[in-house]
């Protein structure tokens, strides 16, 4: 393939990748604004976080079939299209209902980009050094997206509006649009056109609403309350169905039963979903607790997040990779679990007079060293011995399991507040606490179960021919 072409393929990826993480990031700076000026309650402002990603998750399986079946240009530019129109429609938003439907197509659009921005680097370079290093550039332009998020979402509610954070992705996501039908050539293969798994992709969306959509019931009513038991039941009841149909009737499944013969599937995914579980919920808790503990304005918060982005972005890129040519995958995992455990029981500490070093910054930095060591590891195990044929699948179940393990795990927590957020800070305080204490105990969780992972290591860098070495340049 031509350099340019490879070039333009490279960079499509990665800005599909840096608006779905900047959008799923963005949001939780503006939240508190939100509530303000629509008159919510937490329970209504949960569904602007869990729209998005709970649509985002349950389509992820679908979506990365999609630019197989029907080509990578038309899908790339579909999913862009609903993606921005959805931004824009949120922006312009005068009541919950329509924000939130606002925010579910945005995660519909997301749930195309996320995958086919992966398919189109694994078609694009071939296996080995150039295709790793192109995947360590879309990385690292995730973590840029979910930095800037934080750190933007701030800046852009303080002296704009919390309407600025959505409407910010027309002008980005327009002329992208138009580069992509100019510049993106078109893959496809109409033999396998039929084999689009529909059932199956209803079934897991149903399944994953229902249960999520009960588990944020339980913030009101009991766990054996029919507000909270009928939906919670009903979404086992679909994913069984789900199981089913994969098993025994799909021809081409969404997720193939195969591969949960592999050892880094089965626990691999419980480990990403204890992941997911605390990775979202934790933006969305130290926001408010910033804002309504602190009394930190918009711009102040979103400064705050400035040394998690940092450490975060540094771990995950430099440490991680020296630390797994030398320790087993699980072993870094492991100990990325015990420093969150540790960083998010300090978080829950915070009072209204604690300063910016001890109340954040000090938890910062654990909690970044956990996240940035926890990601490349557990994406390794999630995909350890996959074969080319089951990449896109093992990857969707991946994605899908880290997004529904976070809005299931911010559901769950949500319910262990007991404040509202008119009540006094240090009653708020206490209330946001219980909710660290309990990503303290998800994040102790993934370290007492990273021990029965695949042992997984990287070859060290001198067993990499020069050759291969030089290749790498893209």
């Amino acid at each position: 393939m031509a350099g340019k072409s490879v070039k333009t393929a490279l960079a499509l990826a990665c800005i599909a990748q840096f608006l779905v993480l900047f959008d799923m990031s963005v949001i939780t700076v503006a939240l508190p604004s939100m509530q303000e000026d629509l008159g919510v309650g937490p329970g209504v402002l949960q569904w602007v976080v869990n729209a998005y990603t709970l649509s985002f998750a349950a389509l992820l399986l679908l979506g990365g079939r999609l630019a197989d079946l029907y080509g990578h240009r038309r899908v790339f530019v579909a999913g862009l299209a609903v993606f921005t129109a959805a931004s824009l429609v949120g922006g312009v938003a005068t009541s919950p209902a329509v924000l939130i439907a606002a925010r579910a197509a945005q995660g519909v659009g997301a749930a195309v980009l996320a995958p086919l921005a992966l398919t189109m680097i694994t078609t694009t370079f071939p296996e080995g050094a150039k295709r790793t290093r192109a995947m360590t550039i879309s990385t690292a332009v995730s973590l840029v997206g979910g930095a800037a998020g934080n750190l933007l979402g701030g800046v852009i509610t303080e002296y704009l509006t919390w309407r600025s954070v959505l409407l910010v992705n027309v002008p980005i996501g327009i002329p992208v649009i138009w580069f992509a039908l100019r510049a993106l050539s078109e893959r496809t293969d109409r033999s396998h056109r039929a084999r689009l798994d529909l059932p199956g992709a209803v079934l897991a969306t149903a399944g994953l609403t229902l249960l999520t959509f009960g588990a944020s019931q339980t913030h009101a009513h009991a766990w054996t309350d029919p507000a909270a038991a009928v939906p919670l039941l009903g979404g086992v009841a679909a994913l069984a169905a789900f199981v089913l149909v994969e098993a025994r009737f799909a021809a081409a499944p969404l997720i193939p039963p195969r591969l949960f013969g592999l050892p880094g599937i089965a626990w691999g995914n419980v480990a990403m979903l204890l992941a997911g579980a605390s990775q979202v919920p934790v933006w969305y808790f130290l926001t408010l607790t910033m804002q309504d503990v602190l009394r930190y304005d918009a711009a102040q918060t979103g400064a705050g997040f400035l040394p998690h982005a940092v450490l975060m972005l540094a771990v995950g890129l430099r440490l991680t990779p020296v630390l797994m040519r030398h320790l087993q995958a699980k072993v870094v995992i492991s100990l990325g679990g015990v420093l969150g455990a540790i960083g998010f029981w300090w978080q829950s500490t915070i009072t209204p007079d604690s300063d910016y070093l001890t109340g954040v910054l000090g938890p910062a930095v654990l909690i970044s060293l956990a996240g940035g060591l926890i990601g490349t590891p557990l994406a390794r195990t999630v995909t350890s011995g996959v074969t080319v044929a089951d990449a896109g699948a093992a990857s969707g179940l991946m994605n899908t399991t880290r997004q529904f393990g976070g809005a299931l795990g911010l559901a769950v927590l949500i319910t262990l507040t007991t404040a509202n957020s008119t009540a006094a800070p240090a009653a708020l305080a206490d209330s946001y606490g219980n909710a660290f204490l309990g990503i303290a105990a998800v994040m102790l969780a993934l370290a007492v179960i990273a021990p029965v992972l695949p042992a997984l290591r990287d070859a060290p860098l001198d067993a990499v021919p020069p050759r291969a070495a030089e290749s790498t340049r893209v």
